[in-house]
């Protein structure tokens, strides 16, 4: 399969989204997903043998304009702000979300065979214009000042053609709805107050309310006829008929019945009032909705393009122009889009930084608050990877490109929660099936309504303003917009806070969890191994220069290793406080030899020194450490003889004991998953507040391990970084990979945590159920407010013009319940 997203303007309703949906699921081999609050279409075709990987759009774009709106497929180089001969395009595979839950163990093995630590998605990268002509985006390493005409940096600061056409709409709909309050106030004044109704004050009111009603009210009237063209009804379908039926029963009324005299007056009720059926009028009902519906559809307008807000910052963050040192160690100022893998460019203090890349030179704080929420800066120098779009904030660095365009980790991260939004939880395909019948069921009431009335009542004039009422006030706007704006708002919010949401339906994952599976390793712990205790046989506590000793001979074996362990007594003897520990490069060395299953051992200045725990009984190492050390063991013997043990051990992340203890207060089971020995577990356990431990479990066990705990009846989320996790998050109903872990373990999971510790957990779990909160809240009103209010317009009890102001403020509702979101800490 591959995929293309559309960017669609003009639709007014849950209904508009429903219809082009169904119209792109038509075509052959094609399915589509249109989500009416990011006003997207998602296309998943299957692949055809010339397609070379690769989507054109014009045929979905035509389906779409055949239908009566604007779409639009922006290259996704330009809309992440992106470039160069590493980018890719729109069209993409992505096995991940294609498959859900039950392929993302196939996408995680796929994904273990890369060396980046940065969030990936299986995008292809053959890129298209958007006339489906194939286009290039070849890098030069020439300033853009040498090549005329380009415009690279002028584009990045302009909006794109959605951006543009979403831009007149709001304009469109600002200065409809400036005109319509100018013109509707007076007509419903005069309607409401009968003090205010002069000698043939109708007839003004008539001269007011026509350009309301066929002016403002005109893109409401035009999508109307679109939509019947085509054999369909929307929430604007429900509008014309309402308010066209009360312009046209006015003016029937005013000149051919009795309205229309000099001296008529209106008087007005919260209820529709019994009267001669042609004396009476109803144009202050059809300039009120207009006027109303056309104040919540911009309001709606703008809230949802602030909803967007998150994504759209996150996506132009990055550095425009960049400082790349030339081959004669000239600087040269380019745009960031010709910026090449490889090619080393200067960061100044203040600068953002232009792309993923090593520090070379130089060392510096780096802000990557834009990255993981956290505002505490992180000390960089050379050897250590820097991300883009990340702020330098003291010294001049000097950085080599090892990633650019699409597969910077900013792109990627853009990509996934862009991905989140367009998609469509369970929750929401139920109201989209619901708004889908709405409309024709209502018109149907409406039908009912009025022949219900005539027939007990007789009374034209109650039959009528009662159909009006419910034609206006079941519009299910609300009912649209509940789910994906809350997704929207809340996916965006998690982005800034380093928790990029794969997937819609994961909010539904995590309402149900009940047991968090930690990976101890990397996750409760730095995964940073170190030495924490020095025992010399046959001395007891002895004399520092002993231990340097032990750690002279230890290092000088380890130090031809690449074992953590072996890193870390290195790293100790570096660090010993006895320059004798630190001179252990010094020694002789020869034969060494890694013993698979028992260590690594070695000649040093002619002794046979042999390190690890398979060279001596565990009983006298244990009786060496006399059980007051805890961490792995490690053996030391010179010549056969047991010299002494190094006790390496993994610290605790800082914010690992208050994140547990938060997962207990949210009535979640924690449990500790390593491979470490039990005793090393129950330690680490102890510390940080796990009671249930599982230990000795071998990489290929983990998923065993998740299995066995939802066969209990548990519903189990999984968090861990390492490829050895990416089968457990797979299997696992919530996966959680750390933004530090390998692609194969983010592939697998359902979120990723830029921010790699426990705490981010707690925030990623709490975030979830408040948006999914959200959208229950939303959905419960949207469903209150059209089963109560259908009934009341029906039996008489609700002023047409109030069910209009009604109708409006419920979709403010709740786009404006879902921007609380926008709060959450």
């Amino acid at each position: 399969m591959v995929t293309l997203d559309l960017d669609i303007t003009g639709m007014t309703c849950a209904s508009c989204a429903n219809r082009i949906e169904r119209k792109l699921n038509k075509m052959d081999g094609v399915t589509a997903s249109v989500n009416y609050a990011t006003e997207k279409a998602h296309i998943d075709a299957e692949q055809s043998d010339d397609s070379h990987g690769s989507l054109e759009p014009q045929p979905f774009i035509d389906v779409v304009e055949k239908l009566g709106y604007q779409a639009f497929w922006n290259d996704p180089l330009q809309r992440h702000g992106t470039s160069g001969s590493n980018a890719g395009s729109a069209d993409s595979v992505d096995s991940a979300g294609a498959a859900g839950k039950s392929g993302r163990a196939e996408s995680a093995v796929a994904a273990s065979s890369s060396s980046s630590s940065t969030p990936t998605s299986s995008h292809t990268s053959s890129s298209q214009s958007p006339a489906g002509q194939p286009s290039s985006h070849t890098a030069s390493p020439q300033p853009s000042s040498q090549q005329p005409g380009n415009t690279t940096t002028q584009q990045h600061n302009q909006p794109s053609r959605q951006e543009l056409a979403q831009q007149q709409e709001l304009t469109s709909l600002r200065q409809r709805l400036i005109g319509a309050a100018i013109l509707a106030i007076p007509v419903i004044l005069l309607a409401m107050i009968p003090p205010l109704q002069f000698t043939n004050w109708q007839w003004l009111s008539l001269t007011l309310a026509a350009p309301v009603i066929l002016w403002a009210g005109w893109p409401f009237h035009k999508a109307t006829w679109t939509n019947l063209k085509h054999g369909s009804t929307t929430m604007d379908t429900l509008i014309t008929v309402g308010t066209m039926a009360a312009f046209a029963w006015s003016l029937v009324a005013l000149f051919f019945g009795s309205a229309g005299e000099p001296g008529m007056t209106h008087s007005w009720s919260l209820f529709p009032e019994h009267s001669h059926p042609l004396g009476q009028i109803y144009l202050e009902v059809a300039a009120g909705v207009i006027l109303f519906v056309l104040a919540g559809r911009y309001f709606e307008k703008r809230s949802k393009k602030r909803a967007g807000e998150a994504l759209r910052a996150l996506t132009s963050m990055g550095a425009k122009q960049v400082t790349v040192l030339t081959e004669d160690n000239t600087e040269q100022r380019i745009d960031v889009d010709q910026l090449q893998e490889g090619q080393v460019f200067v960061v100044r203090p203040g600068e953002k930084i232009a792309t993923d890349g090593e520090v070379v030179e130089g060392s510096s704080a780096v802000d990557e608050s834009m990255l993981t929420g956290e505002s505490v800066p992180v000390e960089v120098s050379p050897g250590d990877e820097v991300t883009g779009a990340t702020v330098n904030s003291s010294g001049r660095l000097v950085v080599r490109a090892t990633r650019v365009g699409q597969d910077t980790q900013l792109a990627q991260m853009a990509r996934l929660v862009e991905d989140a939004q367009s998609g469509k939880a369970e929750v929401q395909r139920l109201a989209d099936r619901i708004s889908g019948v709405f409309v024709p069921v209502v018109i149907g009431l409406a039908i009912l309504t009025v022949v219900g009335w005539l027939v007990a009542t007789g009374d034209v004039s109650l039959a009528f303003s009662s159909a009006v009422a419910v034609l206006i006030i079941a519009c299910p706007c609300a009912l649209g917009l509940a789910t994906p704006t809350a997704l929207l708002v809340g996916t965006g919010r998690g982005a800034q806070l380093g928790i990029l949401i794969h997937g819609p339906e994961v909010l539904e994952s995590a309402r149900g969890v009940d047991t968090v599976v930690l990976d101890k390793t990397g996750t409760v712990t730095e995964g940073k191994m170190s030495v924490s205790a020095i025992r010399v046989a046959g001395e007891g506590a002895v004399a520092a220069d002993k231990q340097a000793e032990l750690l002279r001979v230890a290092a000088a074996v380890e130090h031809n290793s690449e074992h953590p362990i072996g890193q870390a007594v290195v790293a100790a003897a570096q660090g010993f406080e006895h320059e004798e520990a630190r001179n252990f490069s010094r020694a002789k060395v020869s034969d060494f030899e890694n013993i698979a299953g028992r260590g690594v051992q070695a000649r040093v200045d002619g002794q046979l020194v042999q390190v690890g725990r398979g060279f001596v009984k565990p009983e006298r190492v244990e009786e060496l450490l006399d059980g007051d050390a805890t961490g792995t063991r490690v053996p030391v013997i010179i010549d056969g003889e047991l010299a002494g043990v190094l006790v390496v051990s993994d610290s605790l992340k800082p914010s690992s004991v208050q994140a547990i203890a938060q997962l207990k207060d949210m009535g979640l089971e924690p449990v500790l998953l390593t491979g470490d020995s039990e005793q090393v577990a129950k330690v680490v356990g102890a510390e940080v507040g796990v009671e249930k431990i599982i230990a000795g479990v071998m990489p290929e066990d983990k998923v065993t391990t998740v299995k066995r705990l939802q066969q209990e009846g548990r519903v189990v989320a999984m968090v861990g970084d390492g490829v050895n996790d990416a089968a457990a998050l797979a299997q696992s109903d919530l996966g959680m990979a750390m933004g530090t872990g390998t692609d194969a373990a983010i592939q697998a999971a359902d979120i990723t945590l830029m921010r790699s510790d426990v705490a981010a957990v707690v925030d990623a779990i709490r975030l979830s159920r408040r948006t999914l909160g959200t959208i229950k809240g939303n959905l419960f009103w949207a469903f209150a407010y059209n089963v109560a209010a259908i009934p009341l317009a029906a039996f008489g009890l609700l002023n047409p013009m109030l069910a209009g102001a009604a109708m409006a403020l419920s979709s403010v509702f709740v786009v404006s319940n879902s921007l609380r979101l926008k709060g959450f800490k």
